[in-house]
């Protein structure tokens, strides 16, 4: 099975130290990871409002992209680059935080609504809805009232280790959605928790 043509991997977070290690800020370690393990180094493109790395998975060579300009305002710096390097949306993968999944599951498919995510909807509005999504489970507090609060909190110890497991396996499904496809990818991912099903 042909491998699908990412260009721009894309990781929603907020900037600054007071917000690094947040549930919300899931989708920037994500990147961390992918970075780390692939040699590449972000650099400061402020014109784009965005740090950017270039990274080499395989055979292919995307860019890496962390939006700074806050998780509300996600969307302009993903146009921003994907205008600038020409990359199709389809061609585009957002990672984020997701409150209705557990802890420890995380989900790919292509296209679907923000669910409520103020970042997702805002790169929605700048991209439409085509491109692949990356959903990182952080699970939810139970009462509304509480998501603020809690997305941009800490997670404890254990639940911050099962976050931790499924950026690892999400950084592994990478290079399997490059080369092999979308469906392998998924499948490796899925099967690999007993988290709602769903892709």
């Amino acid at each position: 099975m042909a491998g699908e043509p990412l260009k721009l991997i894309v990781g929603l977070g907020n900037p600054g130290t007071e917000y690094a290690r947040t549930r919300h800020n899931a989708g920037f370690q994500f990147l961390e990871e992918l970075a780390q393990r692939h040699g590449a180094v972000f650099r400061s493109e402020p014109r784009h409002r965005a740090e950017l790395a270039r990274a080499r998975i395989g055979e292919s060579d995307l860019w890496l992209l962390k939006p700074m300009s806050y998780m509300n305002h996600s969307g302009d710096p993903v146009r921003s680059i994907a205008s600038f390097y020409k990359v199709p949306v389809e061609s585009i993968l957002v990672a984020y935080d997701e409150l209705d999944f557990p802890a420890g599951v995380v989900r790919l498919r292509q296209g679907g609504g923000a669910a409520g995510h103020n970042g997702m909807r805002d790169v929605i509005a700048q991209m439409g809805d085509g491109f692949w999504r990356l959903r990182i489970g952080i699970g939810h507090p139970g009462d509304r009232a509480q998501v603020l609060d809690y997305v941009l909190g800490r997670p404890p110890a254990a639940e911050a280790q099962q976050i931790r497991e499924a950026l690892v396996a999400a950084a592994d499904a990478v290079p399997v959605l490059l080369t092999d496809g979308a469906q392998i990818a998924m499948h490796r991912l899925h099967s690999r928790d007993t988290g709602p099903a769903g892709s």
